[in-house]
């Protein structure tokens, strides 16, 4: 096992972990989280034989608190980057949240070559805010709500957002873990603030629907209903009327991190997707 970090054209340092040989496996975290959130599956897909990586998207986790580049061009070209360095061939790349995003325009822009499959959960194409084009969307409010509650006290609202709607916790009757709570705090306080406050803008606004009509690569496309940040009606249900060769893949009541609270369920269905 190593970590590492490769130098990225701007100068900064993008901590990733690269575990195991074979096919390789890239998984892509979402905000404002690091490549630890994809413990689970990192150990799950190398005792299967795998090559597994996961990245810290600038400004996250360990990678470089810049001031710049925090947009979704960046996200993809650092990616890029990160394959070149690695020569990484037939890889599956799977992103959860924004890191679903970062995915799509990855393997839109750089993947041709490089890229055999693709999964998104709980993702955020194809565009997250309402607006004339995209009556059924997510209204500015919700999302300057975000950047009030960020700037104020960022401590705060991380351990709000994941003791409620992240995992679903708010629900009656739900089983709240407490250990996950703490380390989604852990790795949204490791973080840059400015590069959590911007990328609000990037998750919410960055338009992705000719990226997912320019992917070739077989596609899967998972969501829980029950998805509490990133509704499900104006997401995935849209995603999979864009793309060429894409499978949806609904869960029934289960929240935007349902990849960590039902791994054992999504592990199974990514595996056989993988192996198919």
């Amino acid at each position: 096992m190593s970590m590492n970090t490769i130098t990225t054209k701007d100068g900064m340092q993008i901590f990733y972990r690269d575990w195991g040989s074979g096919q390789p496996i890239v998984f892509h975290h979402g905000w404002p989280l690091s490549g630890d959130d994809w413990d689970n599956q990192m150990l799950f897909f190398l005792q299967q034989g795998y090559r597994v990586i996961a990245h810290d998207r600038r400004g996250h986790g360990r990678s470089t608190q810049t001031t710049k580049g925090n947009d979704m061009d960046t996200y993809a070209s650092d990616v890029a980057e990160l394959a070149a360095h690695l020569d990484l061939k037939n890889a599956i790349h799977v992103g959860h949240s924004t890191g679903g995003g970062e995915v799509v325009r990855y393997v839109a822009q750089y993947g041709k070559g490089r890229v055999s499959k693709v999964a998104i959960i709980s993702a955020i194409p194809p565009v997250m805010l309402k607006s004339a084009a995209n009556p059924g969307g997510t209204p500015i409010e919700v999302f300057d709500g975000y950047r009030k509650a960020l700037a104020a006290n960022r401590a705060q609202f991380y351990l709000d957002v994941a003791s409620g709607p992240f995992y679903g916790f708010n629900r009656p009757g739900a089983t709240v873990l407490e250990g996950m709570i703490r380390n989604w705090w852990r790795q949204g306080m490791m973080g840059s603030a400015l590069a959590h406050y911007e990328c609000i803008k990037v998750f919410s606004e960055t338009d992705l629907t000719d990226d997912l009509r320019k992917i070739d690569a077989p596609i899967l496309i998972i969501h829980g209903d029950d998805d509490q940040v990133v509704p499900i009606a104006d997401s995935a249900e849209l995603s999979i009327k864009l793309v060429k060769n894409g499978t949806l893949k609904i869960y029934q009541g289960l929240p935007h991190g349902m990849f960590a609270t039902h791994s054992e369920i999504i592990n199974r269905d990514l595996l056989a997707f993988i192996q198919a």
